[in-house]
């Protein structure tokens, strides 16, 4: 492992109220996350500026109505001079890109106040907003990430999807900072589908997802140009790419591109919250699920994640985090 070095920090104030721990894990979803670490109270990934591997820190200070969160960065000894070189302007320029990646990943200028406002008012979604009170919508960094998010999980259980990605990320990917991070597009562009599948993918799976990445890479798809479109635009997009369904562009839509009205409805595992939440009898189908959630629209995407967070409170996770 090559060694790094500490390149400097800054602070970052989110929009209150904001919870570093809550929000981290909506993003990771589940502890074997080796991508987006959390431990101690402080969260650690890696992202890639101007072809550098960036080693990133947070950890949060202030309460949940004056948050701070002190951003500290590492990198790579081979990347020191183009990161930490005398000029000034190229540390500005470093801080600032990482800057605008953490408010994207995690949602740190998100107004929720119009649906706090609305939620509140509900005898199911009130007690959830202030249950988990500074929750902010994470989004995955790039729709490419987000997109082979979706397609490692389809079918599968979330526990053996996640365990995916970290073989893919720790196979392909570039670590730095105690943090593994998660492959580019052009990282896996020229990848034997067999490599794919001896980590555990399948083969169309594997396939899939090295299309993607060669397309995205040849600049023939740019997934990116996905957020100038509407909801319903974007998702019928996505699923004209082979191996995207309805589910996985949904998926995508809510974690990749931040549309917080879109909610992945055909997914068992959030059909099975929605009818635990509700008290309902039996697991209620696609569009019993959108219809119950109509109610909170623009934001039904955003039950998802306070969904998620109660099945992860559930389940232990938060009180050991918090308790860090």
């Amino acid at each position: 492992m090559n060694p790094s070095h500490e390149i400097g920090g800054f602070w970052i104030r989110p929009k209150p109220p904001f919870r570093l721990d809550l929000t981290v894990w909506a993003l990771r979803r589940l502890p074997i996350n080796q991508m987006d670490h959390w431990e101690g109270g402080t969260y650690r990934r890696v992202v890639v500026i101007d072809r550098n591997a960036v080693g990133v820190s947070v950890r949060q200070h202030g309460d949940l109505e004056n948050p701070r969160l002190r951003v500290t960065l590492t990198g790579q000894e081979e990347d020191a001079a183009p990161l930490t070189g005398s000029a000034s302007a190229a540390k500005a320029r470093l801080y600032e890109s990482v800057r605008l990646e953490l408010s994207k990943l995690l949602g740190l200028e998100v107004n929720l106040s119009p649906f706090c406002r609305l939620a509140s008012a509900d005898e199911h979604a009130g007690p959830l907003v202030r249950r988990f009170a500074g929750l902010k919508p994470p989004r995955f960094p790039t729709v490419f990430e987000a997109v082979v998010n979706g397609v490692a999980c389809q079918q599968l259980s979330l526990n053996v999807g996640i365990h995916l990605l970290n073989r893919l990320s720790f196979a392909y990917g570039r670590a730095c900072g105690g943090a593994q991070g998660f492959p580019r597009p052009q990282d896996l562009a020229a990848v034997d589908p067999g490599h794919l599948r001896s980590l555990g993918f399948s083969m169309r799976k594997a396939a899939n997802i090295l299309a993607i990445a060669e397309a995205v890479t040849s600049g023939r798809l740019d997934l990116e140009d996905l957020v100038n479109v509407d909801d319903d635009v974007a998702v019928t997009r996505l699923e004209e790419l082979k191996g995207i369904g309805r589910w996985t562009a949904q998926y995508v839509a809510l974690r990749g591109l931040g549309r917080l009205n879109v909610f992945p409805a055909d997914d068992v595992g959030s059909q099975n919250k929605v009818q635990h939440w509700l008290s309902l009898d039996s697991r209620p189908g696609y569009d019993q699920v959108l219809r119950l959630l109509d109610r909170f629209d623009p934001y039904r995407g955003l039950i998802y994640f306070y969904l998620l967070l109660a099945r992860l409170a559930d389940d232990g996770f938060l009180v050991r985090a918090s308790m860090r």
